[in-house]
């Protein structure tokens, strides 16, 4: 195992990282075989392990990278166009047949890039689209990837027929490769209405799922994080679910609601689609309805890869706090937790610990941490709750059952009146046991 001078694992994706120092071997085996591009501004970091990964996970080889430092990428090639000729001696080089750039291109862009190099260009967003819809395996999921493709692709149908507009006549005629543009798009403008109007009777459901949820009053707590950070493990380990789980990007699309019991107590929680570096915002916006459980979660439980380089970790923070305010989830409370620690050793747990003493290190495959986890889940929404005494008629037992159910575990003591019972209960049930109170109810 790599590890970097802080003993943590390097951050490198070994399967990207094989296919890499593979080289001649993996262009041999490849169907597709990738140079990353990349153009960046002098402050930040050139690291295109992630675009690399992102490929590997969609089936694609990395044979080489490139990377141009300018303020802004060239508004008609990406990158300025002394870098596009020795993009294309490199790709020869490396016998690389697809060029994958590392942020979202324009039509013109993409366009300009592909005719200098003879070799078709895909960015960043193409790649996460098709990871996507590869990983999309209910109904909702194949909805919402489908339009997030179609409303990516709407602004690259210009040019798609330009080798028939020669057939148009003079001033005032309409060719008929202007016309099948206009057609292919109004196919498209159809097909889009014709998804949101169905992911709209998705959200109108979920909302009716929700609102029955949330007159039970149990409090929901959302997994949210970086893609690959382990949620769906820790799902398993603290509710004894059986959630699919593999070491892939975006291998989890579609919410998961799972009962977790902790002191007794019923809380809802729930595994998300991750987060990434510049998530394309087709996706933002056709996942609206699935995010949505994100943002009406009680408690947010933001899980990072521990194993990463403490730089890595700052930036997967980033992303996923950018995303949460994108979607308005920026004010709900968090906790923050560091997953994955059955990778490291002693000295690099302690050096985590110092760096974020806020956290809570757990191991979602080996199962340490979770009981401290749940301790602070409980914390964390103990505002929620509402303590009260309650003196229960041996006549009401239904009440008595609601009470184990709602409250988990109960101090009760046995009297001739009835069952006197110390409970938290949540405080928006609190006024249903309102005729049973003997002593003013505390927070």
């Amino acid at each position: 195992m790599d590890r970097s001078r802080n003993g943590r694992r390097a951050v490198t994706p070994g399967p990207v990282a094989a296919t890499v120092a593979d080289g001649a071997q993996a262009a041999a085996r490849a169907r597709q075989r990738a140079l990353c591009v990349a153009a960046v501004s002098s402050g930040d970091e050139e690291d295109l392990g992630e675009l690399g990964e992102l490929l590997w996970t969609a089936g694609v080889a990395v044979v080489g990278e490139l990377v141009q430092r300018r303020e802004q990428p060239h508004p008609n090639s990406y990158v300025g166009p002394g870098k596009v000729a020795e993009i294309k001696v490199v790709a020869r080089a490396c016998d690389a047949n697809l060029i994958a750039c590392d942020d979202e291109l324009s039509a013109r862009q993409e366009r300009t890039l592909e005719e200098a190099l003879g070799l078709p260009v895909v960015d960043r967003t193409t790649v996460i689209l098709d990871i996507f819809a590869s990983h999309a395996g209910t109904a909702e999921g194949k909805l919402q990837v489908e339009l997030a493709q179609l409303e990516y692709n709407l602004a690259r149908m210009r040019g798609l027929w330009s080798h028939l507009e020669r057939l148009g006549g003079g001033i005032g005629t309409r060719g008929p490769g202007e016309t099948q543009i206009e057609t292919d798009r109004r196919l498209a403008r159809d097909r889009i209405a014709a998804l949101r109007r169905r992911l709209e009777r998705v959200k109108r459901t979920r909302a009716v799922q929700r609102s029955q949820r949330e007159r039970a009053a149990t409090p929901t707590i959302a997994l949210v994080g970086y893609t690959n950070a382990g949620k769906s493990t820790l799902l398993n380990a603290l509710t004894d679910a059986e959630v699919g789980v593999r070491d892939r990007l975006f291998h989890t699309l579609d919410p998961t609601i799972r009962m977790l019991r902790l002191s007794g107590r019923a809380y809802l929680l729930t595994d998300t689609v991750g987060f990434i570096s510049k998530l394309p915002h087709q996706l933002v916006d056709a996942f609206a309805a699935t995010l949505e459980e994100t943002r009406r979660a009680d408690l947010l439980v933001h899980v990072l890869d521990a194993s990463a380089t403490e730089a890595r970790i700052e930036v997967m923070k980033g992303a996923v706090e950018h995303t949460l305010a994108e979607i308005g989830a920026a004010d709900r409370p968090r906790l923050l937790v560091l997953n994955k620690i059955d990778l490291l050793d002693h000295a690099a747990r302690e050096e985590l610990r110092l760096h974020h003493p806020e956290a809570v290190l757990v191991s979602g495959h080996s199962g340490e941490g979770l009981e401290e986890l749940g301790a602070r889940i409980e914390a964390a929404l103990l505002h929620f709750l509402r303590r009260v005494e309650l003196l229960v008629p041996y006549a009401e037992g239904g009440r008595l059952a609601e009470l184990h159910e709602l409250a988990g575990d109960v101090s009760r003591q046995d009297t001739p009146e009835g069952v006197r019972v110390r409970a938290l209960l949540p405080a928006r049930l609190a006024a249903r046991f309102a005729r049973f109170v003997v002593a003013p109810p505390s927070a």
